[in-house]
């Protein structure tokens, strides 16, 4: 297994709280940031515009992906040119579909016909990332968001999917493949193997980035010293 200096894969932190994207923000590993409405949410963000702001304040360089809300195609549209407009490093999230499963793809090229950078969410099937490529434009940045993660959650291999959608978008050179949903640390390695551009991932996969390497005898030494620890304090008796 390759250590994470010898990585291809760009990673990002998937983040909706502004201690955890200022501390990121320091870290050299970290080459960009994605946000969703449900991470904000669960951050307790209730000024969506503020925070938004915030962040860039934080961020002004690399890439931030900020999602728009409307389940409306004109308003999400409208949505879209203004966040675009928040600053030259922002992309904007589409959803692949909106809540009735209508594509969002006419939406998608009418924003990369102005030259809106795009995060297309969501995604999960081949189908759909074609229906993507077909909406870019190869002179245009975007990141088509594949959630490897959920698929993998389904019993299926993500891989297979991830390296296809890779070679799919070879002719969109401004077009990046972005893993998804991680679950575990091993997905960071898995995504480098497919040939994914970019890993996106929460504070709590990111928080394991300490035990790559680990000797795993030493690892289980203190798995055990865990469970004996913590029967100790529970003051368990037979």
């Amino acid at each position: 297994m390759a250590s994470l200096s010898e990585l291809r894969v760009k990673l990002f932190a998937d983040a909706a709280d502004l201690a955890s994207i200022e501390r990121y923000c320091a870290d050299q590993r970290i080459q960009g940031f994605t946000t969703n409405p449900t991470l904000m949410r669960k951050a307790g963000v209730v000024d969506y515009v503020g925070f938004s702001r915030r962040v860039l304040e934080l961020v002004p360089e690399l890439p931030v992906s900020f999602e728009v809300f409307s389940d409306e195609f004109p308003e999400m549209e409208r949505q879209a040119r203004l966040i675009a407009a928040w600053g030259h490093n922002v992309y904007v999230k589409i959803p692949i579909t909106n809540v009735h499963g209508e594509s969002s793809m006419h939406v998608v090229r009418t924003l990369a016909d102005a030259g809106v950078a795009v995060n297309v969410t969501a995604i999960m099937t081949l189908d759909q990332v074609e229906a993507v490529r077909s909406a870019l434009l190869p002179e245009v940045p975007a990141i088509v968001s594949i959630f490897a993660g959920r698929i993998a959650d389904t019993g299926v291999d993500p891989m297979p999917i991830m390296r296809e959608a890779h070679a799919m978008l070879a002719e969109l050179p401004r077009a990046e493949t972005l893993w998804a949903s991680p679950r575990e640390l091993l997905n960071l390695f898995q995504a480098d193997a497919c040939g994914t551009d970019i890993i996106t991932a929460t504070p709590e996969v990111l928080g394991k980035m300490a035990s790559v390497g680990k000797d795993l005898a030493q690892f289980s030494l203190e798995t055990v010293e865990m469970f004996h620890h913590d029967a100790a304090v529970a003051g368990y008796s037979l």
